[in-house]
């Protein structure tokens, strides 16, 4: 007969060796999950165009998000991080993000979005860019898996316009 540490090593390889392959098939399960998240982004209102002592522009405004982020979620998502960047080109950087609002979701019953606030983060830019430039408001997503491969995406809101005159 065999003695207890065998059966033992036996019982604990097995255990494993299901638990691998539970968690292969949930990362596998996930490609085939095809998301449409919808979104629209809308300006109510810039509160303010500023200009440093310093010569920094700096923007505060309001913002109107409708988003269902339900399709992100399958049985395998542990919580999706979800973030808007106000996005624009200088002469000095082909892409200028700045981050203005960002949300943590941990259910799917929590994943639709209807909000109007005011930027979360300040918006400033180091030199004189921002009055009169056009920028992408573009909602970003990090879906974030109980096991497996974590993916992005994004959706992109062209054709805003910084204020042309400071406050």
């Amino acid at each position: 007969m065999h003695s207890v540490g065998h059966r033992a090593n036996s019982l604990l390889t097995s255990a494993v060796t299901i638990l691998a392959f539970t968690c292969m098939f949930a990362s596998f399960s996930d490609t085939f999950n095809r998301p449409n998240p919808t979104v629209d982004i809308k300006v109510v209102s810039f509160d303010g165009l500023t200009k440093s002592k310093d010569g920094d522009d700096g923007v505060s405004m309001t913002l109107k998000v409708e988003a269902n982020l339900q399709s992100l979620f399958t049985w395998n998502t542990k919580q999706v991080f979800a973030f808007i960047a106000a996005e624009y080109e200088t002469p000095q950087n082909s892409i200028n993000q700045i981050s203005v609002w960002d949300l943590i979701v941990e259910s799917k019953d929590d994943a639709v979005i209807q909000t109007t606030f005011r930027n979360k983060y300040p918006i400033f830019d180091q030199g004189s860019n921002l009055r009169g430039r056009e920028f992408n408001l573009t909602l970003h997503w990090h879906v974030m898996p109980k096991t497996g491969m974590m993916f992005t995406g994004l959706i992109i809101i062209p054709g805003h316009r910084f204020p042309d005159k400071y406050t």
